[in-house]
């Protein structure tokens, strides 16, 4: 889940997110907003597919992929407004339209990769390396991943900056 909003509260953190995500966000992002950090400028970039409102970050040679594209790997599809065909366009169109050499920091990874590249990820990674948007979506539909513990508390708590809902 995320901490965003327990930053906020306890360390005076501003919040952003994308404009399709979470309303109790300090502010909302757009494509290509721009966000400032003391010297670094990252831009957003709209890549959804893992969810409807993903983004990742770019700052000159770097991209900050979130749960987009993975180091030979991408975010799954098949739950939180999920959606394969989107998620392909936006690797293939918006990330893989990054110079080859731009450093891929993804927002996790399962097999102990930090880092790669937008050519080597372009080159190598079987899920689109090669593959038709339908052949992607293919094999996204074929997973069978099970489902992410708590993911019932994690999702509605995402949308509330990390605040867990109460129950009746």
């Amino acid at each position: 889940m995320t901490g965003a909003g327990a930053l906020r509260e306890h360390a005076g953190a501003v919040t952003a997110a994308s404009e399709l995500g979470a309303s109790c966000a300090n502010g909302h992002l757009r494509d290509g907003d721009a966000i400032t950090i003391g010297d670094v400028t990252l831009r957003a970039l709209a890549t959804p597919g893992h969810t409807r409102d993903s983004m990742s970050f770019t700052t000159p040679g770097h991209v900050f992929t979130g749960d987009a594209l993975f180091v030979r790997g991408t975010g799954r599809t098949d739950f939180q407004n999920g959606d394969s065909g989107a998620l392909y366009d936006s690797i293939t169109q918006k990330l893989f339209a990054l110079p080859d050499e731009t450093l891929v920091w993804p927002g996790h990874d399962y097999h102990g990769h930090a880092v790669s590249s937008i050519g080597e990820e372009r080159r190598l990674n079987p899920r689109v390396a090669g593959k038709t948007r339908e052949e992607f979506m293919q094999i996204m539909g074929e997973l069978e991943l099970a489902p992410p513990k708590k993911i019932q508390i994690a999702v509605p708590a995402n949308l509330a900056c990390g605040r867990q809902q109460s129950g009746p």
